[in-house]
């Protein structure tokens, strides 16, 4: 470079020119490489939403809207659907509606959970919404494949993908003061293999590799492949003379994936239960 003052050369790494002896200024920082906050290996943002349109078999899927997003379906008419009862939006007078009856009738009685949904049969289109904000997201099953889901969080399915639960006993979850709950089993067993959820707020996916463990709030659990097994863990907090409290959390021990929603769902507790409600509570919202 040269001098500002005399424009004479100045010698690399010289403060003071040698013919004026004007200061030199000291060069331009050079560019820095991008800062990233976060590991490597966090929970990244699952790509629920799919862009444009996304068909599977005769089956045609859109999302809509952004707060509240709404399932808009095309049924061809091969594919059937089925979903809970309550989440229909609108249909086409054409789309038939029927229930379908799920496996293991009487062990869902006494567990007090639903033995029928309802089915759809094309052709036409009919929409869906969970009717509280989040994040939709769409899976397609390979043939077999096994995805565990938090109960009432399913959206709708195609028909061969087989519907079945299993309780978790010793599972930290609010409903049942740490004592278990309810998860929701899908297999695709034939056909196009869509099953799609309705995350609270938004979804972020962890794939854990053989035997990597994460610590996920109760309620922030949405779904796993069924390779990921689930316990408890608890943290006692002590405060010295004060006394102490737990600090409760789900341990998910990989292979595979666990998907987390970032608005953490605690149904309202029964009051004669004599346990304090905690969580949110949307007016209802999530009552089924």
């Amino acid at each position: 470079m040269n001098c500002l003052r005399c424009n004479t050369p100045v010698s690399p790494g010289a403060n003071f020119c040698g013919n004026c002896g004007a200061p030199v200024p000291p060069p331009a920082p050079s560019a820095q490489q991008p800062v990233f906050a976060g590991a490597a290996n966090e929970p990244v943002p699952q790509v629920g939403d799919p862009q444009g349109v996304f068909r599977s078999g005769d089956v045609t899927v859109r999302i809509e809207g952004e707060l509240v997003p709404v399932v808009d379906v095309e049924l061809g008419g091969r594919e059937n659907i089925y979903f809970e009862h309550h989440v229909l939006l609108w249909k086409d007078p054409r789309v038939n509606i029927s229930i379908k009856s799920l496996r293991g009738a009487i062990k869902r009685i006494f567990a007090g959970l639903q033995i029928f949904v309802t089915q759809a049969a094309g052709p036409g289109n009919i929409s869906f919404s969970r009717d509280a904000p989040g994040q939709i997201v769409v899976m397609q099953l390979r043939p077999g494949e096994a995805i565990h889901v938090r109960e009432h969080q399913f959206l709708l399915a195609t028909d061969g993908v087989a519907y079945d639960f299993f309780r978790v006993r010793g599972v930290a979850n609010m409903l049942f003061g740490g004592t278990g709950f309810f998860i929701d089993h899908f297999v695709n067993e034939s056909g196009a293999g869509l099953l799609l959820l309705h995350g609270y707020g938004n979804v972020f996916t962890k794939t854990l590799a053989p035997g990597e463990a994460i610590d996920v709030e109760p309620g922030a659990f949405l779904w796993k492949d069924a390779s990921v097994t689930m316990d408890t863990n608890v943290t006692n907090l002590s405060t010295g003379l004060f006394g102490g409290t737990s600090f409760t959390l789900n341990r998910f021990y990989g292979p595979g994936r666990v998907g987390i929603q970032s608005m953490t769902y605690h149904p309202p507790m029964i009051a004669n239960e004599g346990q304090q409600s905690t969580g949110i509570n949307l007016g209802g919202l999530f009552n089924t």
